[in-house]
This record gives structure tokens, C-alpha cells and sequence, in this order.
């Protein structure tokens, strides 16, 4: 086996490594939690019935939230680690953008954030995978709407696109408080996380699915006033246009 074989087969397997090392740390809470609910509700229906009907029920609850929270784990954990087979065809990278904007919209307002974009109409075509660029713009903006309710006052984001560089680019900055200085050099980092519940995968995945595009997905942050997220990719040559 050729040297620079075995170098690529040796970082795939430290990885893969590391991959499996932090879902193991990632599922083993939620498992934690599942056999101590299992244990109390054992307990609970050694009891007469109506007194431990309420406990029941919310033993219940818990347990399938576990669930739920180690399903997330384990898709996000595949997803990540099996790679991307991108489909990518010329698109409308303005009308894709705003499918998502218009998708997540209802639940920013509930939490009091505001969504603004400013699109330039002149946006050239690049070559995307639909699925997987809207699955990476999710995450920036799950990950914007999560900052600002940190500030507990609601706030901005801010989507815009435009070209740069025979570059298409989408920006999404939020108003909130920023990332901090010894956490920003981590935030790509595969399980790492600062919010509650966070599965470590959101950051990572959109700068791998922007990478796969042939793109970067870059940040600029400043505490006390906000962060922002750069997604660029290629832009489609005139010949590759169908």
C-alpha cells in the first residue's frame, strides 16, 4: 500500500474514532436516564393505581423523550459520518434560500426573532444539491435563533445573498450576544456544544456540506453584538448552465 494510502486510510479510522467516541459519551446520558425512569416506574406499578397514575404517565414522558433524543443522536451521528453522495444541478440559489426562510419563519416568530433578507436578484446559478444546501442553512439558522434567546429580549437575523469573487454567497447574522473568545475556536469541532440538548453536529455538518459544494462555510463574531455566517460556493460556469 502506497504511503499516502495508508495516511488516508490511518485519518479515516482516527475519524471514524472519534466519531464513535463522542456518540458513545453523547448516548450514554439519555441511556442513563432511561434505566433510572425504568427503575422508578418498576417501583410506581408495584403501587395501588390511582396514587401512581400522574407518576406513570410522566415516567412515560421521559422515557420517550430519551428516545427521541437517541434517535437524533444516532441519524445525526450516520449522516455525519457516512458522507454525502451530492446530486448537484445548476439551481436558483435566491428561490432555494427562501424555501427555508419561509419554513422556519413561524417558529423564529414564536420565539420573538425576527427574520430580514435582502437577496441581490442578480445572483448568478451554482451548483447545489437542494437537500443538502437546506439542510446546512437549517442548522446556521437553528444555530442564530438559539443565540438570541440567549439574550432572553428576542431579536434579528439577517439572511442575504450575492456574488463575490466568481463566489455565490449566503450570510446569516443574528444580534446576539456573540461567541465567545475561547469558544470560537471550537465551534466546528465534532461534538462540541455549548447549548443544552445540542447534539455537536449542527456546525460541523453545514461547513462539511459546504465543503462538498466545492465551498467554505467561514464566521466572523463579536461579543456583545453578533454573529455571522458565510456560506460560499462556485458559481456556475456558462457551459455547465443546462
Amino acid at each position: 500500500m502506497a504511503q499516502s494510502e495508508h495516511r488516508k486510510k490511518h485519518n479515516r479510522m482516527a475519524f471514524v474514532g472519534t466519531l464513535a467516541g463522542g456518540l458513545a459519551h453523547e448516548v450514554r446520558n439519555p441511556l442513563s436516564s432511561m434505566k433510572v425512569n425504568l427503575q422508578l416506574l418498576r417501583d410506581d406499578l408495584t403501587k395501588p393505581v390511582p396514587e401512581s397514575a400522574a407518576r406513570l404517565v410522566r415516567r412515560v414522558d421521559v422515557l420517550e423523550q430519551a428516545v427521541r433524543r437517541l434517535e437524533e443522536i444516532v441519524n445525526d451521528f450516520l449522516n455525519y459520518a457516512r458522507g454525502f453522495d451530492l446530486e448537484r444541478v445548476p439551481c436558483n440559489v435566491n428561490a432555494v434560500v427562501e424555501e427555508v426562510v419561509l419554513f422556519v419563519e413561524p417558529e423564529a416568530k414564536h420565539h420573538k426573532v425576527s427574520l430580514r433578507t435582502a437577496f441581490d436578484r442578480d445572483l448568478p446559478q451554482a451548483a447545489i444539491d437542494k437537500k443538502y444546501l437546506q439542510q446546512a442553512l437549517l442548522n446556521l439558522l437553528l444555530n442564530a435563533r438559539q443565540a438570541i434567546e440567549l439574550g432572553g429580549k428576542g431579536g434579528e437575523i439577517f439572511v442575504t445573498t450575492r456574488a463575490a469573487k466568481g463566489q455565490v454567497v449566503i450570510e446569516v447574522t443574528d444580534t446576539g450576544p456573540g461567541i465567545p473568545a475561547d469558544v470560537l475556536p471550537r465551534i466546528f469541532d465534532v461534538y462540541f456544544s455549548t447549548k443544552k440538548g445540542g447534539t455537536g453536529l449542527g456546525l460541523p455538518m453545514a461547513k462539511r456540506i459546504a465543503e462538498e459544494h466545492g465551498g467554505a462555510l467561514t464566521v466572523h463574531t463579536e461579543e456583545g453584538k453578533g454573529t455571522s455566517f458565510r456560506i460560499s460556493m462556485p458559481v456556475v460556469k456558462r457551459d455547465e448552465v443546462r
